[in-house]
């Protein structure tokens, strides 16, 4: 049976088909009643806005608290039996705000009651912290009129909390699409015994790319505090470019390495249907933002380079013994050690007689004299040693490596700039070129290797 297509389905509410947009409004975007106003206009702006999904309201300023590191205070001084008072009513509080300032009726007393209730008789973690979610999710319903939609019905975990990707297919398509417009809550859902869990990364990103998914929406918005995706972090590169459009694998690329704004777990459910994904800025909602979509458009400008980002906190084990690469299994051996040891690896690089692989460092701690001693007793090599403090910079773009120099305008670069080069790693789908360097020269490498990219585009 041929795929349905993306952001047409059969709207039993209204009896035809209709065109949707899921937009998921971030923490920032919902930290008072003035953005909840804010997010009003927009949904107004568009009425193809028909599926919400919202976080717990974020900080008002920096000095502020977010309400979900309220909760989670109130979680971890009841499981301790000591008094939760302040920061439960520092939950009341905030919501009660919001509630007055919009003039909205809500049974907020009734629901601080029953979390203080469960709080004092079982604390649970997921429950408790998803509550910001939950009441947020509610109160934008009744500010805008829409259906209420708790994760709890259709967001599927199993009961050791990972996430039912099949199940959630088909109860979140079944709950969403006969509706005609409708808020559901982020960040967590709800195994089959209605024991709450919540996502462990992406957060409420990932409910927003499922609930594209379910309803095979045009497009799904992702509302934030930023104009869009970055071309380098904005504490190292004064003024980075936004980026206009990039790939699915692009934004995977430099999520995976530091880029923040959307988690590698958030894209993949749109992805699968070939859903566009639009980053905007809530305090902006004039500008385009980012669209990140699987093939980029002829017409619109192709960079060699998409963007930069990096991780620290990296180290190297090199393994040197002659001819490994003879079909003795000595790449095969060094893996299984690792795996043994449930230790992931970020990189493999191999040689004829050498093997070098890139580990998280903070991995290594427990376990640095016990791994070396297995590698020696295993592999006998002529050579191990182990580097720390290195940082790992990304060069990310689909056309990085098919018509241009970029890769060695970089390197060149790096070397001008003075930085060392302790790696590096073309990757075999010439998406991005991964360049290791000393911890401490990594912000310096970083805005060399920005600038050198920003300048071989502006002369392309």
């Amino acid at each position: 049976m041929a795929a349905p297509k993306a952001g047409l389905f059969q709207n039993n509410y209204r009896g035809k088909f209709m065109r949707t947009v899921v937009a998921k409004f971030g923490g920032t975007s919902l930290a008072d009643a003035a953005h909840f106003r804010k997010i009003k206009e927009i949904v107004a702006q568009d009425p193809d806005r028909r599926i919400l999904v919202v976080s717990a309201p974020g900080k008002r300023f920096p000095e502020d608290i977010k309400i979900t590191d309220l909760l989670i205070a109130c979680y971890e001084k009841a499981s301790r039996g000591e008094a939760f008072d302040a920061e439960l009513e520092g939950v009341a509080g905030r919501f009660g705000e919001i509630l007055s300032d919009l003039g909205l009726a809500f049974p907020l007393e009734e629901e601080i009651r029953s979390l203080k209730s469960r709080l004092t008789e079982n604390p649970e973690r997921d429950y408790t912290v998803s509550r910001g979610e939950y009441l947020c999710a509610r109160i934008m319903a009744d500010y805008l009129g829409f259906t209420f939609v708790d994760p709890a019905w259709c967001v599927c975990f199993t009961e050791s909390g990972e996430p039912d990707a099949a199940m959630t297919a088909r109860t979140m398509s079944a709950s969403l699409r006969p509706l005609r417009r409708a808020v559901i809550a982020g960040f967590y859902g709800a195994d089959e015994n209605g024991t709450i869990h919540t996502f462990s990364r992406g957060g409420s990103d990932v409910t927003g790319s499922l609930a594209a998914r379910a309803v095979t929406a045009d497009l799904y918005e992702n509302w934030t505090d930023v104009p869009g995706l970055l071309a380098a972090d904005p504490r190292i590169v004064k003024n980075p470019r936004t980026v206009d459009y990039l790939s699915y694998r692009e934004l995977r690329t430099l999520s995976y390495m530091g880029a923040s704004v959307l988690h590698t777990d958030a894209v993949l459910p749109a992805s699968d249907l070939g859903i566009p994904i639009n980053i905007r800025c809530t305090d902006m909602p004039e500008d385009n933002g980012t669209m990140i979509v699987r093939r980029l458009p002829k017409e619109k400008l192709r960079r060699p380079v998409t963007g930069v980002a990096g991780r620290r906190g990296m180290s190297v084990i090199q393994v040197e013994k002659v001819m490994v690469s003879d079909g003795s299994g000595f790449s095969a051996i060094m893996l299984d050690i690792l795996k043994k040891r449930s230790l992931p690896f970020e990189h493999c690089l191999t040689g004829i007689d050498a093997i070098t692989l890139v580990i998280r460092s903070d991995l290594l701690e427990d376990c640095r004299e016990d791994l070396t001693r297995e590698i020696r007793e295993q592999l006998h090599p002529d050579f191990l040693g182990i580097r720390d403090h290195l940082s790992m910079i990304a060069v990310v773009g689909e056309r990085g490596t098919d018509s241009c120099d970029a890769n060695v305008q970089v390197l060149d670069a790096l070397t001008r700039a003075g930085v060392e080069i302790t790696t590096i790693n073309q990757g075999a789908g010439k998406l991005n070129l991964l360049v290791g360097v000393p911890e401490e020269a990594y912000e310096n490498a970083v805005r060399a290797v920005y600038n050198v990219i920003e300048a071989e585009a502006a002369e392309s």
